[in-house]
């Protein structure tokens, strides 16, 4: 577990992504670990078709929230999507779960407000110019949903660059949201 949700202003994260998103706060509940429980745990989430554990940790992580008093003025909760194409093959979206989870916990409504309009290759061996690149222009606001006045929290499985939460919140911010903050399951890495 991390302390970035006591701290989200100022911390590695929102170090990563100074300069690529004018986003509020960043925080994560899990420490990145290669070979740790982390990446553990995401590859079940990803890859062993357990949809449920990412909601279960949505609500412990909106409980500590809540806990430690860190509940900010958030009116949506917005996960990162994954392309219609990876969405069909794997059955659900990790990131989705994870935020029902927030939403369950913190009673803030759930949108798919973001589409992502084109099929990027995996990030995980790439350099952060690379994954920056490979995210550029990919996402949309979804034309059935307004996101002009809210304060979202857009929600994520993993941060490692920033370069994907950082793309989604600069369209987002380009639709007049009053505010980003980035909430992510673990982050990390490069």
């Amino acid at each position: 577990m991390t302390s970035y949700h006591l701290r989200a202003m100022d911390n590695d994260l929102t170090d990563k992504i100074r300069g690529l998103s004018e986003i509020g706060r960043a925080m994560a509940y899990l420490k990145f670990t290669k070979e740790g429980k982390s990446q553990k745990i995401l590859h079940k989430l990803k890859y062993k078709n357990k949809p449920q554990l990412a909601q279960e940790l949505g609500v412990l992580y909106g409980s500590l929230l809540i806990e430690s008093n860190c509940l900010l003025d958030w009116t949506m909760i917005v996960p990162v999507p994954l392309h219609s194409l990876k969405l069909k093959r794997r059955g659900y979206n990790q990131s989705e779960k994870f935020g029902l989870g927030l939403s369950e916990v913190l009673s803030i409504p759930l949108e798919n407000a973001l589409e992502r309009k084109k099929f990027t290759e995996t990030q995980t061996n790439k350099t952060r110019l690379e994954r920056m690149s490979n995210v550029a222009e990919v996402f949309q606001i979804s034309p059935l949903i307004s996101v002009a006045g809210h304060h979202i929290m857009l929600v994520d499985d993993v941060l490692t660059t920033g370069a994907t939460m950082c793309a989604c919140a600069n369209v987002l911010l380009s639709n007049k949201v009053k505010t980003v903050d980035l909430v992510t399951l673990a982050a990390g890495g490069k």
